[in-house]
């Protein structure tokens, strides 16, 4: 096995991974070696927070064993919670939300699910098996609404499913939102709207200054365009071999593949 890419030296306290094809493995699960690793991380003080575009409730299911002293970073960086406690959030103004959705509505040419994600919930009017089949991968709470603009709840962003490409229809039709707002195109299918300066990189200078943590003593692992924030907030930054050339450009170090247990191997050792 080829050595580990690593800083000379390292005083951990705070490790952040992104969640898909970087943490989870190539079935989408959470590596079995993580679980005692947790506990180890939970001994020594050091705080483990997953970064994602998800939700958290679903991160919150993902990890319930677990999930005590970890914080939740979740969707994309718009709600920070730590057991149960809300450190920071981002919400768009109602006004925006029903301009993206009744924008969307216009585009009948592109096959899109839209999703409304607020802390309580998130909310869809599409409900056919196979936008229900990508969308509930990643809202453990979704509820199905007449009008998905009839939800009460404050909204962290709008996430849209292009079964195209996320790239080529979804991004261009929300084009206009991206002089006031942030469209971030987070996967191959998914766009987010959200407040322009809020990304995991914000949401995990937040958190640092919450825990009392420097960035040189946080380490964050991604390998998506939606993760290159959060690597320029940690000192100690990691692309995934799997990684989009552009992030690789921004990470300090490399670490193996999320298919080769990457996240768990280099954790385990910048902890001896």
């Amino acid at each position: 096995m080829p050595s580990l890419d690593l800083p000379d030296h390292a005083d951990v306290r705070l490790v952040a991974a992104d969640m898909d094809g970087t943490l989870l493995d190539g079935d989408g699960q959470v590596p079995s070696d993580l679980w005692p690793l947790l506990d180890e991380m939970r001994s020594r003080g050091v705080v483990f927070a997953p970064a994602s575009g998800r939700q958290y409730a679903t991160l919150e299911r993902t990890f319930a064993a677990h999930s005590q002293g970890m914080v939740f970073i979740a969707e994309n960086g718009t709600y920070v919670v730590r057991d149960g406690a809300e450190i920071s959030s981002d919400t768009l103004e109602a006004g925006v939300v029903v301009s993206i959705v009744e924008t969307l509505r216009t585009r009948s040419d592109l096959d899109l699910g839209v999703v409304v994600c607020g802390k309580r919930s998130a909310y869809v009017e599409r409900n056919d098996p196979a936008f229900r089949a990508e969308a509930d991968k990643y809202y453990a709470r979704l509820e199905v609404l007449p009008d998905v603009l009839d939800y009460e709840d404050d909204v962290l962003k709008v996430a849209v499913y292009d079964f195209e490409s996320s790239a080529t229809g979804a991004g261009p039709a929300l084009e206009k939102f991206a002089r006031s707002h942030q469209v971030v195109v987070s996967g191959q299918h998914w766009v987010d709207v959200m407040n322009r300066g809020v990304d995991k990189g914000q949401a995990l200078r937040r958190l640092q200054e919450a825990l009392g943590v420097t960035r040189d003593q946080t380490v964050a692992f991604g390998d998506y365009l939606n993760d290159k924030e959060l690597l320029e907030a940690a000192g100690i930054s990691y692309a995934m071999a799997n990684a989009h050339p552009d992030i690789k450009k921004v990470a300090r170090f490399e670490a193996p593949a999320n298919t080769d247990d990457g996240v768990v191997r280099v954790v385990r050792t910048l902890l001896g």
